[in-house]
């Protein structure tokens, strides 16, 4: 083969390669910019980036994408008709339905989230799977391209073996080269304390989290930093916004605290990881 020729194919392919480069990019674009998502989710934007974040963690078209603990549904949202519109399949793993100890709200949420995500004509058929400390696998094995958390862990580190399993199920639920997307409340340069105390962890300990359940740290992102925060609120992570506590979990809440300062710092300094499943 000539040079020439080398060429012209390689150029040939790129044209080939740019349209479905830039669909993809446009159907995520155009999911973070939809008119649905709630007016509080995308006041958040500014905090949370997720074009940018979902670019970092490696999302693309055609994926089976599992969230575990989507909590109130910022990321659903978006991966939802995201995957709907690049025929992709959304997974939320949420509360274990099988754990016969699940409480009544827990139960409740999972109820409501279901319908509030119900609408085939905009969200695609979302399919769930349990998740909880005694639930059995997120799906068989090698069969989702990328699993995402989002400010969970320092939840599970609190519970001896619970983050361990976590890390396991994800593991075995991704193909080989699939990818574990990760964001949590950073407690670096501070130390961490007692496991999950205050909302943030270090991000060692989800580092090695991860390696032990056999992932490759690939990347690390600063897009969720925030160098604003001192990290010694007096309520842990939960003084700051979005959820700006003003007395001690459980207590009501204190009408004379001065949010002034806390609400200036905005939300938490986070760490942005990507691990990847050895191929």
């Amino acid at each position: 083969m000539t040079h020439r020729r080398h060429v012209l194919m390689l150029a040939a392919a790129l044209c080939l390669a740019a349209p479905a480069a830039f669909a993809a990019d446009a159907a995520l674009k155009a999911a973070v910019a939809a008119p649905h998502r709630p007016a509080a989710d995308v006041a958040r934007d500014g905090a949370r980036h997720p074009y940018g974040s979902l670019s970092f963690w490696g999302l693309k078209p055609k994926q089976t994408v599992i969230e575990v603990s989507p909590g109130n549904g910022y990321w659903t949202e978006i991966l939802a008709p995201y995957a709907k519109a690049t025929g992709g399949t959304y997974i939320a793993s949420v509360a274990d339905l099988a754990n016969p100890k699940l409480s009544d709200g827990a139960r409740k949420g999972r109820a409501d989230f279901e319908v509030r995500f119900a609408d085939e004509a905009r969200y695609g058929k979302v399919k769930y799977a349990n998740f909880g400390t005694l639930s059995a696998p997120l799906g068989a094995p090698g069969s989702a391209d990328l699993v995402l958390t989002a400010r969970n862990v320092h939840n599970w580190t609190g519970q001896p073996g619970v983050a361990d399993k976590a890390f396991a199920d994800f593991f075995a639920v991704l193909k080989p080269g699939g990818l574990l997307a990760v964001e949590d409340h950073r407690a670096d340069p501070r130390p961490e304390g007692s496991p999950g105390s205050g909302g943030y962890l270090a991000t060692a300990t989800v580092v090695a989290l991860a390696k032990k359940a056999g992932f490759k740290l690939d990347a690390k992102s600063e897009i969720n930093a925030n160098p604003k925060d001192t990290k010694d609120h007096p309520f842990g992570v939960w003084t700051l916004p979005p959820v700006k506590r003003t007395a001690p979990g459980g207590q009501p809440a204190d009408p004379t605290f001065d949010r002034t300062k806390y609400d200036a710092i905005g939300e938490s300094d986070r760490m942005t990881l990507r691990f990847r499943k050895p191929s």
